[in-house]
């Protein structure tokens, strides 16, 4: 078997590694993606059965309205002498008392022409009285099949509605007429706007009748062929709407009803997973389009996890490697060198037994501090958000559930997150620079975390906040940061009766300042100059290990900023410097 020469044995070992590495930060983005897409399905078609459940349960309130008036005598008695003008203008009133009553838009009672002879919107310039339906397939569908569902715009009013109607029927079983109730889903609609996402409701024709954005709405998700057009046009279904195609590419197939595409919408063309659920009681199809924000770092993360656990894996082998050789080449000497030393290598041995577990035992201490000062703000977080949760659960929320396991869920990421931070205690950390934050947004998630804290402790919170003050760097480290600022603060204030937290963002020439100011009294002038320093702390003890300022110290340096301590007429204040973005 050939040997390889040492020059082309390290070729080749740094080839491998190359190799390997490549691999590995392939598999970790495929598999990110694949991971997040997938959970993304699942909350897309959680969030599109309580949309489709809310749907039903409006229609399924009225859907036996038609069918129960339909047995009236008085409405059988107009539909027998519809010349009867006392008995028309009596069922008018009355039509009106019970569209009142039961919330929906219009009650009307057709003959069987199709001409409408009372109806709930009689005093109404919009009243249907007199005008002819016999074109709409809710009429026609209900002679044949004796009742019927239809989703239109309506003729007279030029307003979208989902029509209920049923056949009245003499006793003899003689055909009188139709009862039709018009329901109006703008409010239904109204009530999704601002839910994130895209929700679209297709009907059979796949055009999209209903929806969150309303520059969405009218538009087919796939061509009309001549037929469908004209077959439109002549029940007017959709009045003068002018129906508009959605364009869309499909990128990936993730599963029967979802996919990954792009779509070319109002707002231009974008990436969207489209998820699916269908409604076949009303012959709809619900179309919920997620924007994949986030999706980027997600795959980011995975792969710089896979090429560090990568490289980890290949130094170690390569150290293992090593340790053979040199353990080869010591063994000649060892023998030689055995008997004269082996007392001394006895004691030495012993030694650095010592100081390595010492060294251990250090390390140990170092980090189980840092960890348990760090994890105990998401862990009371984390606590305060399982008892809300419990609290909406009792009361029947899911929603409000859904938002909180959210929120724990982020928590939970920040934990893991957070060791990370005690790097910058010790050395730069490599994170660097990485995006663009409002010093808002993130005083306003540390605020979120703090709220139950302040509102049980009734401090007053005092804001001055300069919305366009932008920095460079990373959320969770800044966060971790004022979170650190605002605890101290509220517990330097703990034993005071007035408190009051101001905190202030503005903009300082090419930097941006934060500043955090308590009515605790201040911090006393000789401990002004130490609260920086690590296991440094003026609070009792057992209730602080005099990491935070530290770290948080560490942190801002890492970020090009600086970190103050100093006093004012009510107590501390903290002040962060950050070059502006």
């Amino acid at each position: 078997m050939p040997v390889l020469r040492p020059r082309y044995r390290v070729l080749f070992t740094v080839l491998a590694i190359l190799a390997g590495l490549l691999l590995s930060v392939w598999l970790g983005g495929r598999y990110a993606e694949r991971h997040a897409w997938d959970e993304r399905s699942v909350e897309s078609r959680g969030q599109l059965q309580l949309y489709a459940q809310s749907i039903r349960t409006l229609v399924e309130r009225f859907s036996s309205v038609p069918e129960v008036l339909a047995l009236d005598s008085d409405i059988k008695a107009l539909l027998r002498t519809p010349d009867d003008q006392s008995l028309r203008q009596a069922l008018n009133l009355r039509l009106e008392r019970l569209n009142a009553a039961a919330g929906s838009t219009v009650l009307y009672l057709l003959d069987t022409q199709g001409e409408a002879l009372v109806a709930s919107n009689w005093r109404d310039w919009s009243s249907f009285v007199g005008n002819n339906y016999a074109f709409r397939p809710y009429f026609q569908d209900a002679l044949r099949n004796e009742g019927a569902r239809y989703f239109a715009v309506g003729v007279t009013t030029g307003i979208p509605g989902y029509f209920l109607s049923h056949v009245v029927r003499d006793d003899d079983g003689r055909l009188l007429g139709v009862l039709v109730v018009k329901l109006e889903l703008e409010e239904l609609q109204r009530d999704w706007v601002g839910q994130p996402g895209v929700l679209l409701v297709a009907d059979s024709y796949q055009v999209v009748i209903l929806s969150n954005r309303p520059a969405w709405r009218f538009r087919a998700l796939q061509p009309l062929n001549e037929a469908a057009r004209a077959e439109l046009v002549e029940v007017r279904k959709y009045a003068e709407q002018s129906l508009q195609s959605l364009a869309s590419v499909q990128h990936r197939r993730i599963d029967a009803d979802a996919e990954w595409a792009r779509v070319d919408g109002p707002d231009g063309p974008r990436d969207y997973l489209w998820q699916r659920l269908l409604m076949p009681e009303e012959g709809w199809t619900l179309h919920l389009l997620s924007e994949p924000s986030g999706l980027a770092d997600s795959v980011r993360s995975y792969r710089l996890a896979a090429a560090g656990v990568w490289t980890t894996l290949a130094f170690l082998l390569l150290f293992l490697v090593q340790r053979r050789k040199n353990q080869r080449l010591q063994a000649g000497i060892r023998e030689r060198l055995e008997r004269e030393v082996e007392l001394r290598t006895s004691e030495l041995r012993e030694a650095q037994e010592g100081l390595v577990h010492a060294a251990k035992m250090a390390a140990l201490g170092q980090m189980s501090a840092a960890l348990a000062h760090e994890i105990n703000q998401p862990l009371t977080a984390l606590q305060m958000q399982l008892g809300s949760l419990r609290l909406l659960l009792d009361s029947g929320r899911p929603e409000a559930v859904r938002d909180g396991l959210q929120r724990v869920d982020g928590l939970l990421q920040r934990m893991a997150a957070l060791t990370g931070h005690l790097k910058t205690f010790a050395r730069k950390s490599p994170a660097g620079l990485s995006e663009r934050l409002s010093l808002a947004d993130v005083l306003e998630q540390a605020l979120q975390l703090l709220a139950p804290r302040m509102r049980s402790e009734q401090v007053e919170l005092r804001r001055e906040v300069d919305a366009g003050a932008q920095v460079l760097g990373d959320a969770i480290r800044l966060e971790q940061v004022i979170l650190n600022l605002l605890h101290n603060a509220l517990d330097a204030m703990v034993e005071r009766d007035t408190r009051v937290l101001l905190v202030r963002i503005a903009r300082d020439c090419d930097d941006c300042v934060l500043s955090v100011e308590d009515s605790g009294g201040g911090i006393a002038e000789q401990a002004l100059g130490r609260v920086f320093e690590p296991f440094f702390t003026t609070k009792p003890v057992g209730q602080g290990l005099g990491l935070g300022l530290a770290v948080s110290y560490g942190i801002v340096r890492d970020l090009g900023g600086s970190l103050e301590a100093d006093n004012s007429e009510l107590g501390a204040v903290f002040t962060l410097r950050l070059p502006a973005a």
